[in-house]
């Protein structure tokens, strides 16, 4: 195994426990232990992880994204679900924006039940998983390709998508707070997210049951300034009053709007 796959590997388990050991790790890859220091130490560096005493734990305020293969594979039945219920308020014909988070990246495939849809992205996975859809109009906003996120960065995006009108804009974030509002881990990807926001009369945000009351660093929007929240299971109802109050549609299974 390449070290970056087995760093990938303690990043999904991370994910899914929080914590990692030194010895244990070092057990299941059947490296040194010092091997896996020298993993957590990298992983580190990176700000994905804190070291602690004989392991490590995630990093919970990083402000660097997880790669992408790990955001992917994380709640994958909960962005199938969001994925689903997205297609079904889609309209044949509609011109979109879609960002590039992993649970975008996931709605796309339910996207391909559509007909004449116009797409604007700064997503690879986007438009890799579109590329054999005929009557698609798949446009991608260029920019810098960022190590490991498949996703486009920089000015050039900023431009692009500020040079279109859009039926409905779809993003997700890594927390919706009723202070904070609509956040995310860096100011680069909150400010793209501005700007695809700014040139949409739809304004969805995508996000798991998980990201209610989470604030992360960066502040995206505030409430009032989304249309609809599409999620995975029905809100608390302190949300969904919160969300009526500021005209906002909530679609999750069983409210389809």
């Amino acid at each position: 195994m390449l070290a970056i796959e087995r760093r990938n590997s303690i990043l999904e388990q991370l994910q899914r426990e929080k914590r990692v050991v030194v010895s244990e790790l070092s057990a299941f890859f059947g490296v040194s232990e010092e091997t896996i220091r020298r993993d957590l130490e990298k992983l580190s560096e990176d700000g994905y992880v804190v070291k602690t005493y004989g392991g490590a734990v995630l990093n919970e305020d990083n402000i660097v994204d997880m790669p992408f293969v790990i955001r992917k594979n994380t709640n994958v039945t909960e962005k199938q679900t969001i994925g689903k219920l997205i297609a079904s308020i889609i309209s044949d014909g509609e011109h979109l924006m879609l960002d590039a988070s992993s649970t975008v990246a996931g709605a796309a495939r339910y996207l391909k039940s559509k007909s004449g849809l116009t797409i604007i992205t700064n997503s690879v996975e986007i438009l890799i998983e579109l590329s054999d859809v005929s009557g698609f109009n798949v446009i991608s906003t260029g920019g810098v390709l960022r190590e490991g996120t498949l996703s486009l960065t920089g000015a050039q995006v900023d431009r692009s998508y500020a040079s279109y009108n859009v039926d409905t804009a779809i993003f997700s974030c890594k927390g919706i707070d009723t202070g904070a509002g609509v956040t995310d881990s860096n100011e680069s990807n909150a400010y793209i997210k501005q700007t695809l926001l700014s040139s949409a009369k739809r304004k969805m945000l995508a996000i798991d049951h998980t990201k209610f009351d989470k604030a992360a660093l960066v502040r995206i929007c505030g409430l009032g300034e989304l249309t609809h929240v599409i999620t995975d299971l029905k809100p608390s109802d302190k949300w969904l009053r919160i969300l009526d109050d500021n005209d906002i549609a909530c679609v999750y299974p069983g409210n389809i709007i």
